[in-house]
């Protein structure tokens, strides 16, 4: 077996006897200030290695979201009615979507914009509507014209008031007008006002009555409304004041749909009945001129158009009476991120997210009367961002979000005004990775803090402690 005294010689650390060890105040004071800087570095070694550090790099979009990107939105648009509110979508690759429906919801709202009702439902989306084949130049006025002292009367005196809200300019105007007429002279014929009394057909031309037709909401034209005398139509989700007629405007159709709603009003007391059963193609119209559009689309990853605008196929708007002004509460794109998860994501960037919503709260308004015809235009360019940690040596995606920029405008235009948000995608992505700490690399700091500031200390002290010898002896020799 090896000796003891053996071993004793592979000693790295061999002792001094104490009697031979002399202690100093300067080797104290050392002593004290190397110990304060040894936690002083160990501290921030610690912290150091407790904080997060993160690496920012530009690479080529690889997302994992595949081809489309999803946009989320809630608008409010004052002026512009949910009857004939429209959401578009178009690119460059030639997709053209019209008024989406399946994942969109409006509600109308006042000028406070604050809902009035229920969800507005649009109903199934009219390609086609039939008209009178032939256009009868000659055709003798039925129609009894209203103004706005005489629509209040009218109103409260029959059961059924029918009122066709026109411009003599529309082209859809003048396409209704010989049906229309001929529809009232032949109801005037069947249920005569004096001795019947429950229906009354009845126009209004909206280039001389423009109080009345914005009372009423009109943004297009022609607009076939149902005015009930009483108590309102309830359905399921409360009341309305009235009705809007959607079906053909042919003389057949007209007449059979007014007969149908006649039926609905018993001829001895003139009073509506409160269950409405009759097929007329109808639903109920917009109580304010206001809609809240929210909801989603899915577009391509492409340059591109999300188009907000008043779209009808048998209407006909006056563009110098369209308004489009809107306040945004919402709008971003990509997948919904959730308030916990984007706050853990912050933890490596603080300012991730300050552009994700950026037009949130946001209020578009054309406030100059003057200036008609005003189109308003957001440009937005998109960058993808992706956060990765590591954990347990394998990189995890935290957090997908698209940051973008805008730039609005208003510009006139000769067409009827939309909202226009123009969107670009960057083909590049920012890529945030977190760094990893080793415990290890920790460790070896921490050891070469204690090492290093132990051996610079005593240094510092054989240094200081053979000066003070040095200078002790000179002294002594100048005394002898």
């Amino acid at each position: 077996m090896m000796s003891s005294s053996k071993i004793k010689s592979v000693d790295f650390y061999r002792k001094i006897p104490r009697d031979l060890t002399e202690a100093s105040l300067s080797g104290a004071g050392l002593s004290i200030i190397a110990a304060l800087a040894m936690m002083f570095l160990f501290g921030m070694e610690l912290n150091n290695y407790l904080a997060v550090s993160t690496t920012t790099s530009v690479i080529v979009d690889n997302s994992s979201d595949g081809d489309f990107l999803r946009i989320d939105f809630n608008m409010s648009f004052p002026a512009l009615s949910c009857e004939f509110a429209s959401v578009d979508v178009s690119d460059v690759l030639g997709t053209n979507r019209l008024n989406i429906t399946k994942t969109i919801r409006k509600f109308s709202i006042d000028h406070h914009l604050r809902p009035t009702g229920a969800e507005f439902h649009s109903g199934p989306v009219i390609h086609f509507i039939k008209h009178e084949d032939e256009v009868d130049e000659e055709t003798v006025e039925g129609a009894v014209p209203l103004n706005g002292v005489s629509f209040d009367k009218l109103s409260h005196l029959y059961p059924i008031l029918v009122v066709n809200f026109y411009a003599p300019w529309c082209y859809w105007s003048t396409r209704l007008r010989p049906s229309w007429e001929k529809t009232a002279n032949i109801i005037k014929e069947r249920y005569d006002p004096e001795s019947d009394g429950r229906i009354l057909l009845a126009k209004v031309d909206c280039t001389v009555e423009v109080d009345l037709c914005k009372r009423h909401h009109i943004q297009g034209y022609p607009s076939i409304r149902i005015f009930r005398k009483g108590s309102d139509l309830r359905e399921d989700h409360g009341h309305h004041e009235h009705e809007s007629y959607y079906g053909d405007r042919d003389t057949e159709t007209l007449v059979k749909a007014m007969e149908d709603l006649v039926a609905s009003v018993p001829r001895e007391n003139q009073v509506l009945a409160l269950e409405d059963k009759s097929n007329v193609s109808k639903r109920p119209a917009p109580l304010t001129g206001g809609c809240r559009i929210e909801g989603y689309v899915r577009v391509k990853k492409v340059p591109g158009n999300l188009i907000i605008s008043a779209r009808s196929g048998a209407h006909s708007f006056d563009a110098s009476k369209m308004n489009m002004s809107h306040v945004i509460s919402h709008l971003s794109f990509g997948k919904t991120i959730s308030p916990w998860l984007l706050s853990n994501a912050k933890r490596l960037i603080p300012h991730l997210g300050r552009s994700h919503d950026r037009l949130n709260g946001r209020s578009f308004i054309n406030h100059r009367d003057s200036d008609v015809n005003v189109t308003i235009e957001h440009y937005l360019q998109i960058v993808k961002t992706e956060v990765v940690t590591v954990k347990y040596s394998r990189e995890h995606t935290l957090i997908e979000e698209y940051e973008y920029t805008a730039h609005s405008s208003l510009a006139q235009t000769i067409y009827i005004p939309v909202v226009k948000f123009h969107f670009e995608l960057s083909p590049m992505q920012v890529l945030i990775t977190e760094n990893p700490k080793s415990f290890s690399h920790f460790l070896t700091n921490v050891c070469a803090i204690i090492g290093g500031v132990f051996t610079v200390a005593g240094i510092l002290d054989s240094i200081l402690h053979n000066t003070i010898r040095v200078m002790k002896k000179v002294e002594l020799g100048k005394n002898f």
